[in-house]
């Protein structure tokens, strides 16, 4: 047995690797679930994710900040001088580099509002392409399409009001002047 193991073991190997990759792309359809072939993804089937107290009909992300990690490297004395009757010194103090790593502020999830899927029309994506620009923020062409340009100009756009984030705020597309200002 042990014979043929090691003369068939390869072909025993070739099966496993073969069986592994119609797992894999079986895996991948695992996403879909459907009755008499209607397919519907998970994240259709899922309900929007929000805070406990938003309004109905609005749309919302999260933003996450960083943790701020402070480090500090600090001179630790491990043996202490040695000193003469006379004062002079016989043996200097030793010491050893010591760094520490602290947190300074904690990592933070935070929501915010953000225009909803029906309002992000081609047309209000050109738009949004055309108030970058015109701020200097956004160099490319008008696209109107969400592409990674106009997420970094937006992101630009954001940082200066310190909200480092690439999806566009409902409160930016207020101030860029796309969604009109509620009273």
């Amino acid at each position: 047995m042990a014979d043929n193991l090691r003369r068939h073991g390869h072909r025993l190997l070739a099966g496993c690797a073969l069986s592994g990759l119609l797992m894999g792309a079986l895996a991948g359809c695992a996403g879909t679930t459907g009755t008499l072939g209607a397919q519907v993804s998970r994240a259709e089937t899922q309900p929007p994710q929000s805070p406990a107290d938003a309004p109905p009909g609005t749309c919302w992300s999260t933003h996450t900040s960083p943790a701020v990690i402070e480090t500090v490297t600090v001179q630790v004395m491990t043996h202490p001088a040695r000193v003469a009757p006379d004062g002079t010194i016989e043996r200097p103090a030793r010491f050893r580099r010591e760094t520490r790593q602290s947190i300074v502020e904690e990592r933070r999830e935070s929501w915010f509002e953000t225009p909803c899927p029906d309002q992000m029309s081609p047309y209000f994506i050109g738009s949004l392409q055309r108030a970058l620009a015109v701020r200097g923020l956004y160099d490319g062409q008008i696209t109107a399409t969400m592409d990674a340009p106009t997420r970094a100009a937006v992101r630009r756009f954001q940082e200066l009001d310190g909200f480092a984030n690439d999806e566009l705020s409902l409160l930016s597309a207020r101030k860029l002047g796309l969604i009109a200002v509620e009273l």
